[in-house]
């Protein structure tokens, strides 16, 4: 399956046998056998290059998935024994990666350098979910998933808050209801949260009695952040991601009522070794951020309409 998976990557079996460290005749052969195997051709030799059959194209995805969990079990295995050279893939968004993850990485690396993280970043919870499906990471961290892959594990809760400048006429406040900001322009992120299927500031808006005016859209959320923080408009964001975009630059206001999401940790399998360590650690280093309410994980609640 490797084999396979890696000619279709490489579309040709001569480039595919030198990622492999293999013969091409050698390569070719494993090809052969498992086509034998599966009863029928799963790739069509042309002229330059290969490309898939009907049957290659039902075949190659469980083929992925394969490869995946056999690379996950290595990676687990050494991980578990703090082997040198052992892997633990993390799959988050990309505000988590931004706003969280590094203070994480960074203890990690105090208490276990013999075990290298890979970081997968995402823009949306509903491609990190598809991400772990596929076998890409070892954990998730990010939203609580709608269809959960296998093993959850909570770590607490994100709150979004509102950016504006620092001088806007309602610094000094600490709350503020939306319809107070229905003359406002707003800064969009492509990597919004979404909610009863639509974009997070559409649907809470909508249900303030007005539609938000958009002044510039942006890919990443913390370039929203300095854009509010400039003052080309209000902008949403998690918390977590305002302290590490700008600091003191802005000022951050807490939405009435609060806008929170509970996020965790998931996987297919339940976290073991290093995985188990590094859930840990994150709950740990999240708890001394100050992040997490002042009561047991397992009593935290999903606000009554979740934001995803």
């Amino acid at each position: 399956m490797e084999y396979f998976v890696t000619v279709v990557q490489e579309a040709s079996f001569t480039r595919a046998a030198e990622a492999l460290h293999v013969t091409q005749p050698a390569l070719s052969h494993q090809i052969k056998a498992l086509e034998k195997s599966v009863g029928g051709a799963l790739l069509e030799r042309m002229a330059r290059g290969v490309r898939l059959t009907p049957m290659g194209r039902a075949f190659l995805p469980h083929a992925e998935l394969a490869v995946r969990s056999a690379a996950q079990a290595r990676r687990a295995a050494r991980a578990t024994a703090g082997a040198e050279g052992g892997e633990l893939h993390i799959a988050t968004l990309h505000s988590l990666a931004v706003g969280v993850l590094p203070d994480v990485f960074a203890r990690w690396r105090t208490v276990r350098p013999r075990v290298l993280l890979r970081l997968h970043e995402y823009a949306t919870a509903e491609a990190l979910e598809e991400a772990v499906q596929r076998g890409t990471a070892d954990l998730a961290f990010g939203p609580e998933p709608a269809d959960p892959p296998g093993t959850v594990v909570p770590v607490g809760e994100e709150e979004l808050v509102l950016v504006v400048p620092f001088d806007d006429r309602l610094a000094g406040r600490t709350t503020v209801t939306l319809p107070e900001l229905s003359d406002r322009a707003w800064i969009r992120c492509a990597m919004e949260p979404v909610v009863h299927g639509a974009r997070f500031l559409d649907w809470a808006c909508g249900r303030a009695g007005f539609a938000p005016r958009t002044a510039v859209w942006t890919e990443h959320t913390s370039t929203a952040v300095r854009m509010a923080a400039a003052g080309v408009g209000v902008c949403v964001a998690p918390a977590h991601v305002v302290r590490g975009a700008v600091g003191e630059d802005c000022t951050v206001l807490s939405p009435d009522p609060a806008w929170k999401r509970p996020l965790a940790v998931y996987a297919r399998v339940p976290p073991t070794g290093a995985a188990e360590a590094f859930v840990d650690l994150l709950r740990t280093t999240w708890a001394v951020l100050g992040d997490l309410p002042e009561r047991p994980y397992e009593e935290c609640r999903p606000p009554a309409e979740p934001v995803r």
